[in-house]
């Protein structure tokens, strides 16, 4: 009775920690043949929860740069609300800007558990007692449980879910997004500047490197070219302006959301984006992904796995819930014409902030 995860990356190696510290048996499938390590990613305060419940804590500190401070701004700069995340949070779930590759390797250092790299896992579906895997050699194997952490584009969504639940759709905020390192142009917190064109993030990661994201608003489009960037926020702030001229590391992809109605089939289950990936407006993959975990080793602790996958999918549903309508919340905001958002902004972002992550500051819901 031990357990497939299928992908290699935080989720996945997230799953397969949660499991091995509470002795379930488990091996890591990964299409890819190295660390796809990315850029970096944005630590809200539940997430730094969620590392320490993996046993991270103290390697977490050692990554990274804490966020003390948010920022809202307009196009000319113009403050329009902060938030202290430090008092917010409280000292010991202080968020964290830190590189993936980072993460990543915090994430696998003792692992006690096989990550097989290349393997490709081409379908799984449930049979009884168990889930069967298909690899890309054609080879076939049954497994006591299949955890699909396989991201946006699941095979383990597309081939063992009932029909319906294989879709995704593109985000309400914006249909793609940039990504990119840069020089610190000065910038000492969380910071976004938002204007007609698009919103453009700024998260020191360290002392002397800048994590950046760009996306338009209201669904618009984003193009592929790295033009976009200039053109569309070439007359934004100093700030922003430095960094358009630094730019390195730079990425473009879609941004894609999963609502699927369901995510348990059988004994095959759905973990972080492959269950339900959202615009990163409140950046919560990881933090969601790693809870996941986390719940299904619980499950899985007692050995009795028949119905474990249902039953996940009622602890976590209502936290997930919650996190995919504030992002739908906030993503109509930000398509309302500039001039009403810059006057809404300081009286209802405070708030927005608070009922969004007051939930979250709650410890999720476990067997």
């Amino acid at each position: 009775m031990d357990v497939l995860v299928v992908g290699g990356g935080i989720a996945g190696l997230a799953t397969a920690r949660a499991l091995r510290r509470r002795d379930v048996p488990v091996t890591v499938a990964e299409r890819g043949d190295t660390d796809a390590g990315g850029l970096a990613i944005n630590l809200p305060g539940n997430a730094v929860t969620a590392f320490a419940a993996l046993g991270l804590a103290d390697g977490l500190q050692k990554l990274g740069r804490t966020t003390h401070r948010r920022e809202y701004r307009s196009a000319r700069d113009r403050l329009l609300f902060a938030v202290d995340e430090d008092a917010f949070w409280g000292p010991e779930a202080r968020p964290r800007c830190v590189r993936r590759s980072d993460l990543l390797a915090l994430l696998a250092d003792g692992l006690d558990a096989p990550v097989r790299r290349p393997l490709t896992v081409t379908a799984v579906r449930p049979v009884p007692g168990g889930a069967e895997a298909t690899f890309g050699d054609g080879a076939r194997q049954t497994f006591g449980l299949v955890a699909g952490a396989d991201g946006v584009h699941s095979v383990v969504r597309a081939t063992a879910m009932p029909a319906g639940a294989t879709g995704t759709q593109t985000a309400l905020l914006s249909a793609a997004s940039w990504r990119f390192m840069a020089p610190n142009p000065g910038v000492d917190c969380w910071t976004v500047w938002s204007g007609r064109g698009g919103a453009f993030l700024l998260i020191p990661v360290d002392d002397d490197t800048v994590y950046g994201y760009a996306s338009a608003t209201g669904g618009g489009k984003v193009s592929a070219d790295a033009s976009w960037l200039q053109d569309t926020f070439g007359d934004y702030p100093a700030p922003v302006r430095r960094v358009l001229d630094g730019l390195t590391d730079l990425y473009h992809s879609p941004v894609e959301e999963v609502r699927t109605g369901t995510w348990a089939s059988g004994n095959c289950v759905l973990v972080g984006d492959a269950a339900h990936a959202t615009a990163p407006v409140w950046a919560q993959g990881a933090a969601l992904a790693v809870e996941d975990g986390l719940v299904l080793a619980d499950l899985l602790a007692d050995g009795d796995w028949d119905g474990a996958g249902a039953r996940y999918e009622q602890l976590r549903r209502e936290r997930v819930t919650h996190v995919q309508a504030a992002t739908d919340r906030f993503s109509r905001a930000a398509a309302l014409p500039v001039w009403l958002r810059d006057r809404l902004l300081p009286r209802i972002g405070p708030r927005t902030y608070r009922t969004t992550y007051d939930p979250l500051r709650h410890p999720f819901p476990t067997p």
